[in-house]
This record gives structure tokens, C-alpha cells and sequence, in this order.
């Protein structure tokens, strides 16, 4: 057989008189159907029954039909049939994993840059490499081999200490070796141009086979039913008398089963099984390749590779390796077969060559060693390269499970029990907001531009070092407020967050437009040049203070001393009204928001297990005398709702799941589009809004937490009295078409106090100054308000019931296990979360957020702590220990707060300077 090194030449020189032996030198219009994969065995025995019919009959109705027999619908059944359904069963077209699972790679990291991700790893890794051997008696093929983590430049090498630190607060063993050491553990490996590595020694791999048998096994013995050669031809849909699109049953060509619950686990084919049931599932198919050597001589026992920096892995199989990565310009398969079974592709040498030089680069024994087999299928690949789950926003009862871009196997395991509780209990038990397909905005999730553009950047970058403050260059521009173009020409460096430009810091040397997507060079796309918002990401590349450190200090800084204007336009702007709209209010919002019409009320929406599902702010709207030109006219009550604009989508399917679940006579209206909101904060807000608002602002007049009607430079606009930085201001909310004129007249006004604009960045650095929390970083769908610091927010007091009161008093009653704590650290060093907390020299965490606050000069951070020995996480027990925050392996002195560090007492908002 031909070598790695052979291969490359083919690629490169094809006008060569000699070709290799390959028989995969070309790219076909479709699938082959048989090709040498590097398992022991498959699931391809008895492949003579494909068509005979299924090989059960269907049952007339199911709790549950789960679609798709991989790793995902084969662990979703698994854990759903732990969980106590037995009326359940798995559809799958053909046999049980031949889909994409059959010839996945199988490899398992433990330690990624996400805490969420590391836990459901660990749960994967438990069940196969644990928990379903000791059920069924039979090896899944778990094989503990290690990982090494290969870093060829300090920044990467950054990145491995920053996992290694969250690893300690989950107690994963890892080590950063120096090139010796990692020599000594990896003999056949090249050092020479290493800066380090990370070994993490219970990595391993899986068997897709014996995973997937076991798994099966399990769950039938607990009553849960299988049926192979069986596609899915139509979910039938109804629609119940509030008018709500319910699932109704399972379509087959051999009959059709009765069920309330659909869980798409169907991978490549997972956009074509929502398509027949009018649910988007934004995701592409691409070709994913690897190759395996023949017999590699001492490579045995050694552990497997990740050489990000030469976007190349190197798993061990057995006596050989696999060798596979992730390249600039993937293959997209845009026309998937429905007929595709335990197929592959020949493999394209031209787009695979770009990992060769890599892999023998790093283990030169291979240059000389031949090729075995390739292996080249299809795989699902998503827009930020997280999969796509839970129930679908158009059509309750169908859940997703998909889009794994080609971590299904590892993330297998976490994933399907979240899945599974999804099912049963209406939430995950973990915060899978990352996961959730509400994540996307509905106007994206059919946008085919925006999918593949995005999914192609993601798959791209599936290597890069993961920096705190990255942004993508695929799919901009998508939603742009009315103020986009009037800040642009400001030197706006912009952020996307949910489809929307919003302004991340102010460029002093000018515009920094973003250009369509250039594809980095691939596919014959002409690559940009002087490119400057990209040369201004890449600035960012750095887990140090970043060029424009002081750039953003001065918008800080002049918020606090003078007046800032922020743009905040692409917040979801909600109206909740109708005769029910009260109960509904007091049903769903933490805090009583049952105030006088003009009352501003700060709260929380929480889940049935009282973790925080959103915060936001709620205004109650006066029945008679609104005149703004976007309310709605409504009989009942009627609150405004300001939400974060990165989730909206979320907050809006949350609301309206609840509205439907309670039958509540009201109605959900969404004016985000519609409307502009600008927020003037600072010391001097007062000043200049007296010029451009015909109201009087004066304490007395316009107290914290109010809202009027008024008029701004002409204009009708929203005044709220308001602060997400801890500054005397307010909030405009403005109708799209009077948002410039506006804008314009609050900057001119402000021009003799100093005024400027200012960023998200900012934004960031004030809030966790004050204490401010962040929904998804602070404060999480699995943190209670209790637990965040926020019991202001609830209405225990009251008897008003909510959603969630009752997992919040039963936590109350027994006492928190954890709490989040307020961390400083006075040497100036950066630090972006994810750190360990120590306390008495025993790690009890790690940072959630952190950020640089300028007017206390020092590091803050936020992190949730619990108590070693299993007690209570009380003050007392926070205010008595000695801290210390490890950052990249290195740990600092902190001190721990239990009240803001800055303006602990609230003058400020309150306009007391």
C-alpha cells in the first residue's frame, strides 16, 4: 500500500508518470457502500434483511418514538428507559449505527473549554467506560489509552493550563509536560519544535459498535423496543383548541405510531425528518475523512493525539493509528441520499493532504508507513459547532438530538440523559442553554446562507485556540439596528450576538467595516486584504490584556466620571398583554411586577426546579393612557418586557411555552425589530437629558425604577429610569424611525459634558464591577436566585405563587450547598473565567466570569463555591477562608466579598454622588 507521504505527493504533483495504489484518489458524485473501516466488528451483520421489512412489529402507540439508531438515539433510548419509560421505541431506516456512528473515530476528551461540556463528557465516559458493563456484562470497547495535547506556541499552550485549572475543580488528572517528558511518554514523537504539552491520562476511545450493542442491550432489558429497517415517511401533526401545534403520531410505510413525543436523532437526515414536520433544523452534511496506517512498530499503548496547531489527530488503533483533521475547505454533500447506508465516500487526496504534512511532522515514522484503509462519511455540522437539542420552538413534542459535527460518540452519553430528563421533566438537569436550539434567532435557523457560511468557519476553526473574545466573520450583517450605519462611521468595532451587529468597543482610528465572508481562502473565494475588523480580531488573539486595554478603560472611565451613551438595540422588546396577562405575569416572573402603571421591576423567570431561566426587566403599562406608538391596545393588563438580545429567542419560547402549558388568556407580541433603545448613563446623564427630554428628571419627579411617556428632540420615546452599569441614567426606547434623530440630539447635547459612546466591553467591565449578574454566565438555568445572590428578586414573602417557588423554599429551608462569590485580586493580571477557586488550599470551584475593573484597579471574578466537607455554603463559611484564584497553572491572593466592591451602598444609581 501506499504511505502517508505518497499520498501527499499525489495531491501535489498529479502530472507525476507514477500514481500510488489507492483506490481513493477522486471524489464521486455519490456514497460507495463498502469499504475497510478499523473495528473489530460492526453492525453490518444480517445487511441481507435491508427491504425485507422491519424486523419487529410496530407497537400502535409509544410515551416516546425516538428516530435515528446511533450514539445519540441509541443513548437517548438508554437513558430514557433508565429513567423509568418502558413504552418506548427507536426507529431506525436501516441498521442500528449506519448513519455516520458505524465509522466515527470514537475518541473521548475529558477537558474542554466549557464546564457544562467537561460534565457531560464525564458522564459519557462513566457509562461506557463503567455503567453499562457492569449492567449487561458486555465491554462497550472502551480502551483508557490517554490524550496529549500537543502545543507548538505559548498562547497554545495558555490554552491547555486554563483546562487544566477547570479540570482540577472537576478532579481530572492532567499534566503539562515539557518537551523531554513528553518524549519520554511518546518515543516515536518529534519534540523539537514543541513549546509543551498536556497529558491527560484517562482519555480514551470508544468502539461505535460495542457502544451502541450495550446501550441497546440496557434499554430493551428495561422494557424499551427496537425496529430496524424501518424509515420514517411523515410526522403526523395536530392542532389543539388554543391553537398550538402538537405531535401527533409516527408515519412508517408499515403503519403508523400513535405518540405525543418525537426526538430527532437522525444526524445527516435530520433537516429532511423536520421538513415533514415544519420544524427548521439549521444544520449542513459535509464530508469528514481519516486514514489508518498499517503496523506502526512501538506504537502501541501510546496515547492519542491532538495536534491542534497542525489541525491533525492521531488516535491509536491497536498497532496503527488513524490519522484524521479538520481542513479549510471541506466538502460539503448538499444532496444527501436518503438510500445512504454503511457507505463512505472515496476519499478527495486534494483536501485531505493538508493533514499529511502535519502528522508526519509530529510522528515522522510515519512518512514511511503505508495506508491501510480510508475512511471518508458524511457528518452533520451546525452553525457555532454545538449540536442542536431539545424541543423544537413550531411544534411541541418534537425534540431534537442532532448536529453533533462529529462528537456524537463523546458527547454521547451527557447529552442523552440531559435529553432524556428534557423529555420527562420539560428541562435538562445541566444548563444546556449552548446546546439549546432556541439559541438561534427563528429568522437564522432557515437562512441556508447564513447555515453554511457559518458551519464552514466553525468546522474551520474546530482547532484554533478558543480566545476569550473571538468573534466569527461568517454570517454578519444578518440584523443591524437603526444606529448601525450613524456608529459604524464612529470606528464601532461591532460583536454578533444572536444575528444582531451590537457595538463592542470604539475604534479611535476609524470605521472597521465587516466584508462578506471570504471562506478564508477556500473553494476559489478571493481572500481579503487588509482586512481591518479582521486585523482587529487578531489583535484580540491573546489571553493577555488585549492592544486596546486602554480603549476601553476610557469608555469606562467616563461613564463613571462623566456620561456614556451605549447602544443597546438589539435587546428583545416584548409586550405581554390581555385579560390574563396578571396571572400570567404573576405565574411567570420571580418578583412581584404587580406595580403601579409607571413602576419599573427588575426580575427573574425561573423553571420548576427554581434555576434562573432568564432576567430582565418588566414595566406595567397604564390601561388608558398609552399612547406610544407601538403598544398594543389591550383590555386586561399589559407589562413591557426588556430582555437580553442574545436571548431573546430563548426568552420568547420560554414565555410562550409557559403561556400554553397554563392555558393563560393573553397574549406574547414582539416589537424587537421595531424598536431602537439607547442608554445614557453616568455622573452628567441627568444634565444632558434635561436638554433633550420635556420632562423633569429630578429624583423626585423621575425616581429609580420608573418609566414615562415622553418626548425627546420631537420624538415619542420610553423613558426608563434605569442602570446595567451602576450609574445614575435611563434607557430610551424609541420607535426605529425616530432612533438617529434621537441619537443625534442626546450627542450634541452631551458634547459640553464629555459624553461619548461606549461597548458591550464596557458594559462587561462596569456590570461586574457593581455586581451586576449576567444571564448565562453568573446566572444560569441550573443557579436559583438564592444561590446567585438574587432573592431580592422572589416573592417569598408574599403568597403569590410563581414557577419555581417551591424548589426555591425547599432550598431555603435546608441551606445552600453553593454560592456565588465575589472574587478580587490586586495584582493586575487578566483572567476571562474558568479559573479554580481555592480556598484553604482545597479547590472548591471555579470562575464563572472575570473581567479587568478600572475603577477599583483590579481583577474581579465570580464563581460558585460549595463547601468540601458537603455542609451548608454559608456567609460565615465564605467570610472565613483564605483564597486563592489559579489562573493557567499559577495561582493569585483573593479576597473574597460578599457585597459589591464598588458602590457596595447604591448611591450612585440613585444619583447620590
Amino acid at each position: 500500500m501506499a504511505s502517508l507521504r505518497q499520498g501527499l505527493r499525489t495531491a501535489t504533483f498529479h502530472s507525476l508518470p507514477w500514481r500510488p495504489q489507492l483506490r481513493n484518489l477522486s471524489t464521486p458524485k455519490g456514497p460507495t457502500t463498502e469499504k475497510s473501516v478499523p473495528y473489530q466488528r460492526t453492525l453490518k451483520e444480517n445487511k441481507d434483511s435491508v427491504g425485507s421489512g422491519p424486523t419487529r412489529p410496530l407497537p400502535k402507540s409509544a410515551d416516546v418514538v425516538v428516530v435515528g439508531g446511533g450514539s445519540l438515539g441509541c443513548q437517548t433510548l438508554y437513558h430514557l428507559a433508565k429513567l423509568g419509560l418502558t413504552n418506548i421505541v427507536l426507529l431506525e431506516r436501516d441498521k442500528l449505527t449506519s448513519g455516520t456512528t458505524w465509522h466515527t473515530a470514537g475518541l473521548l476528551w475529558q477537558l474542554r473549554p466549557s464546564d457544562v461540556e467537561v460534565e457531560l463528557l464525564a458522564h459519557t465516559r462513566q457509562v461506557v467506560s463503567h455503567d453499562l458493563e457492569k449492567e449487561t456484562g458486555l465491554h462497550t470497547g472502551w480502551i483508557q489509552n490517554g490524550g496529549l495535547f500537543i502545543a507548538s506556541n505559548r498562547q497554545r499552550l495558555d490554552e491547555y493550563k486554563r483546562l487544566m485549572s477547570l479540570g482540577k475543580a472537576y478532579g481530572i488528572e492532567s499534566h503539562v509536560l515539557t518537551p523531554a517528558e513528553t518524549k519520554e511518554l511518546y518515543p516515536l514523537m518529534n519534540v523539537e519544535d514543541l513549546y509543551g504539552t498536556l497529558y491527560v491520562p484517562q482519555d480514551g476511545t470508544m468502539d461505535p459498535a460495542g457502544t451502541c450493542t450495550t446501550l441497546i442491550r440496557a434499554a430493551t432489558a428495561r422494557g424499551a423496543q427496537v425496529v430496524e429497517n424501518c424509515p420514517v415517511t411523515g410526522i403526523q401533526v395536530r392542532t389543539d383548541d388554543f391553537g398550538v401545534r402538537r405531535v401527533a403520531a409516527v408515519d412508517t410505510d408499515y403503519g403508523s405510531i400513535q405518540t405525543s413525543c418525537v426526538v430527532n436523532c437522525a444526524g445527516v437526515w435530520a433537516s429532511t425528518l423536520g421538513k415533514m414536520a415544519g420544524v427548521k433544523v439549521p444544520l449542513v452534511a459535509m464530508h469528514h475523512a481519516y486514514v489508518v496506517t498499517e503496523r506502526i512498530e512501538g506504537i502501541q499503548n501510546m496515547p492519542n493525539v491532538r495536534d491542534h496547531d497542525a489541525s491533525v489527530y492521531l488516535r491509536l488503533q491497536g498497532d496503527a493509528l488513524s490519522v484524521g483533521g479538520y481542513e479549510s475547505n471541506p466538502i460539503f454533500w448538499d444532496k444527501v441520499s436518503d438510500k445512504f447506508a454503511f457507505g463512505l465516500f472515496d476519499l478527495d487526496w486534494d483536501v485531505f493532504t493538508q493533514h499529511i504534512e502535519g502528522a508526519i511532522n509530529r510522528v515522522p515514522v510515519l512518512e514511511k508507513t503505508g495506508i491501510k484503509s480510508t475512511v471518508c462519511g458524511p457528518e452533520s455540522y451546525t452553525a457555532d459547532h454545538k449540536p442542536l437539542m431539545g424541543e423544537a420552538p413550531e411544534l411541541r413534542g418534537f425534540f431534537l438530538g442532532c448536529g453533533f459535527n462529529s462528537a456524537g460518540m463523546m458527547l454521547g452519553g451527557g447529552c442523552g440523559k440531559e435529553l432524556a430528563h428534557w423529555i420527562i421533566h420539560g428541562r435538562p438537569e445541566k444548563d444546556m442553554y449552548g446546546y439549546d436550539i432556541r439559541r438561534f434567532h427563528h429568522s437564522l435557523t432557515d437562512n441556508h446562507h447564513w447555515i453554511r457560511e457559518r458551519s464552514h468557519e466553525s468546522y474551520a476553526k474546530n482547532y484554533s485556540v478558543v480566545f476569550p473574545h473571538d468573534e466569527p466573520l461568517a454570517g454578519r450583517n444578518m440584523r443591524r439596528d437603526p444606529l448601525h450605519e450613524e456608529l459604524l462611521q464612529q470606528g464601532c468595532v461591532f460583536q454578533e450576538r444572536h444575528g444582531w451587529e451590537r457595538p463592542g468597543w470604539f475604534n479611535p482610528q476609524g470605521p472597521a467595516p465587516i466584508l462578506p465572508y471570504d471562506y478564508y481562502g477556500a473553494y476559489e473565494h478571493q481572500p481579503h486584504e487588509d482586512y481591518k475588523y479582521n486585523r482587529l480580531l487578531g489583535n484580540e488573539y491573546t489571553f493577555d490584556f488585549p492592544p486596546h486595554h486602554d480603549v476601553i478603560q476610557k469608555e469606562c472611565l467616563s461613564c463613571r466620571n462623566a456620561v456614556a451613551v451605549f447602544d443597546m438595540s438589539y435587546f428583545g422588546k416584548f409586550y405581554l398583554v390581555g385579560p390574563e396577562a396578571r396571572k400570567a405575569a404573576d405565574w411567570l416572573f420571580s418578583a412581584d411586577v404587580h406595580k403601579p402603571p409607571g413602576s419599573t421591576v427588575y426580575t427573574c423567570m425561573l423553571n420548576h426546579r427554581g434555576g434562573t431561566e432568564s432576567d430582565l426587566t418588566v414595566s406595567r403599562l397604564a390601561l388608558d393612557s398609552e399612547t406610544f406608538p407601538l403598544t398594543p391596545s389591550f383590555e386586561g393588563d399589559g407589562y413591557y418586557l426588556a430582555v437580553g438580545g442574545a436571548t431573546a429567542q430563548y426568552n420568547w419560547s420560554h414565555i410562550t411555552t409557559v403561556l400554553q402549558d397554563k392555558k393563560f388568556n393573553c397574549q406574547l407580541i414582539d416589537c424587537s425589530e421595531e424598536m431602537g433603545m439607547i442608554s445614557i448613563q453616568g455622573p452628567q446623564s441627568r444634565a444632558v437629558l434635561q436638554e433633550v427630554l420635556e420632562t423633569d428628571l429630578s429624583n423626585e419627579a423621575f425616581p429609580f425604577s420608573t418609566h414615562k411617556l415622553v418626548k425627546a428632540a420631537g420624538h415619542l420615546v420610553q423613558a426608563m429610569r434605569l442602570s446595567f452599569v451602576g450609574e445614575m441614567g435611563w434607557e430610551l426606547h424609541i420607535p426605529k424611525a425616530s432612533c438617529v434623530p434621537v441619537y443625534k440630539a442626546v450627542m450634541k447635547a452631551g458634547a459640553k459634558h464629555g459624553i461619548i459612546n461606549a461597548g458591550y466591553r464596557a458594559i462587561d467591565s462596569l456590570s461586574i464591577e457593581k455586581g451586576y449578574r449576567h444571564w448565562h454566565a453568573d446566572l444560569r438555568s441550573d443557579d436559583t436566585p438564592l444561590e446567585a445572590g438574587l432573592a431580592f428578586t422572589c416573592k417569598l414573602k408574599s403568597n403569590i405563587p410563581f414557577l419555581g417557588r417551591e424548589a426555591l423554599e425547599k432550598q431555603k429551608a435546608s441551606g445552600l450547598l453553593r454560592r456565588l462569590v465575589c472574587f478580587t485580586v490586586d495584582k493586575k493580571v487578566p483572567m476571562f473565567g474558568l479559573e479554580a477557586i481555592w480556598r484553604n488550599e482545597k479547590v472548591v470551584g471555579h470562575i464563572r466570569r472575570a473581567d479587568f475593573g478600572f475603577t477599583i484597579n483590579k481583577t474581579i471574578a465570580y464563581g460558585y463555591i460549595q463547601n468540601p466537607e458537603g455542609g451548608p455554603a454559608s456567609l460565615e463559611f465564605v467570610k472565613s477562608g483564605d483564597y486563592a484564584l489559579e489562573r493557567m497553572g499559577v495561582t493569585y491572593p483573593a479576597q473574597a466579598h460578599v457585597k459589591s466592591p464598588f458602590d457596595p451602598d447604591n448611591k450612585r444609581v440613585k444619583g447620590i454622588y
